[in-house]
């Protein structure tokens, strides 16, 4: 038996802000039936047919340590370094920089309240 992913989860203080972070970033969007709200506990976004449902629920406590799972972003229509600097206009940190001089490599970056994913090299930059 399998399963498929339904929803990916992350615990936040402020769904609002983490939410309205990835709204941007990956082009899902709230239901317009069920809009989220600045004051809701839950926020969720949608994304295209078939893929996980981003949630976002408010937690008291705020990020103790370092994710055990973490997302893999890829851009789409940035190279990798336009999407970092463009992401650190909207609040996103560095943790680490796994760039290398060839042009390999990858960005881990913390969201607003610092949940961490790391920023690949783009399609084009891979030569897929």
């Amino acid at each position: 038996m399998t399963v498929r992913l339904r929803n990916i989860t992350i615990d936040c203080t402020s769904p609002a802000l983490v939410g309205g972070f990835w709204a941007a970033i990956t082009g899902y969007q709230e239901d317009p039936e069920d809009p989220n709200l600045p004051e809701h506990d839950e926020w969720a976004l949608y994304g295209p047919e078939g893929t996980p449902k981003l949630l976002f629920i408010r937690v008291p406590e705020g990020k103790a340590g370092k994710n055990r799972v973490h997302l893999d972003v890829q851009p789409t229509e940035r190279t990798r370094d336009q999407e970092v600097e463009w992401l650190l206009g909207l609040g996103a940190r560095v943790f680490e920089d796994h760039r290398k001089p060839d042009g390999t490599g990858w960005v881990t970056m913390g969201d607003p309240e610092g949940n961490e994913f790391c920023v690949e090299r783009s399609a084009a930059e891979r030569g897929d």
